[in-house]
């Protein structure tokens, strides 16, 4: 009796001893323990869907993953070109006879009401988008082709007088300091530069002159001294065409009375706005012709 409890007892302690070698080995398989030895991994089956692909990134750190675009993706859109910007023919601050030709026509659709000057400055680009509003073209100020096309079509090729009327101003009475010999004879009153001969005028032209706090001299002169091309030592501004009379106070053209009007005005100087007729002049005036400033 005691051999035979012997026997079963050595027989559960055998069972028992395999029963704990099995729980060890399936601990170390699943919580990935060291074992001495592995038993070969079941092979993972086929994924379904497509397997990320490395992109690099924008900031060149490693490459980040990303999935493959699916089928409803929405197709790559083809890049939209720009139309070309219109070629500009005139514009502000320049200076030509094609510029007077334009302000010329302009005058004739009254959307420029003073003489032409050859000057592009402020008050012709107002002009030239107020004509532009009528045509239903873009507001943009500048002469593009297609304003100038419209521009041709709406107004007749001017007159040698429309492109270069005597004055815009109307010139007063001469003074009778002016009726002798050769004069600069300048009306304050007119705003006006009436180049006269014998009591004759030969040409005219709109003048402006200094401001309150730097007002042009009244009285008679003589020109002292000429520079077709000059820089102001004082305000360091061009003044071209300069007939001098008075200490630093000349006649000369001037782009901000082209462009300006008489919205401004000058250091004292006697400024003129149409540059052409002021360079026909400044070849005629010689040096000790009379210079008359008068109301």
């Amino acid at each position: 009796m005691k051999r035979s409890s012997s026997v079963i007892r050595r027989a559960v302690l055998a069972a028992a001893s395999v029963a704990l070698a099995t729980a060890c080995t399936a601990q170390a398989a699943g919580g990935g323990s060291a074992s001495p030895t592995k038993t070969p991994a079941t092979t993972a089956p086929a994924p379904t869907t497509p397997a990320p692909t490395a992109t690099p990134s924008d900031d060149g750190k490693a490459p980040s993953a990303s999935t493959t675009p699916s089928s409803e993706a929405s197709p790559t859109e083809a890049p939209t070109t720009e139309a070309p910007s219109p070629e500009v023919m005139m514009r502000d601050g320049d200076e030509s006879e094609q510029v007077r030709e334009l302000q010329a026509r302009l005058r004739q659709l009254d959307h420029f009401d003073r003489a032409p000057t050859g000057f592009y400055g402020t008050m012709t680009a107002r002009s030239v988008k107020a004509f532009q509003k009528t045509q239903g073209l873009p507001e943009r100020g500048w002469v593009d082709a297609a304003t100038w096309r419209k521009l041709l079509g709406a107004s007749r090729k001017p007159t040698a007088d429309e492109l270069k009327p005597s004055t815009t101003n109307q010139l007063d009475t001469p003074d009778a300091r002016c009726m002798t010999g050769r004069v600069l004879c300048i009306s304050k009153e007119s705003r006006t530069l009436a180049w006269m001969i014998d009591g004759k005028v030969v040409s005219a032209m709109d003048v402006r002159f200094g401001s309150e706090n730097t007002p042009t001299r009244e009285g008679t002169f003589s020109v002292g001294w000429k520079a077709r091309e000059w820089t102001s030592t004082i305000y360091h501004t061009p003044m071209p065409y300069a007939m001098f009379f008075s200490g630093g106070q000349a006649v000369h053209y001037s782009s901000d009375f082209a462009a300006r009007g008489y919205n401004g005005a000058s250091h004292g100087c006697v400024n003129v706005r149409d540059r052409a007729k002021l360079a026909a002049l400044f070849d005629q005036v010689k040096v000790g012709d009379k210079v008359v400033v008068h109301w």
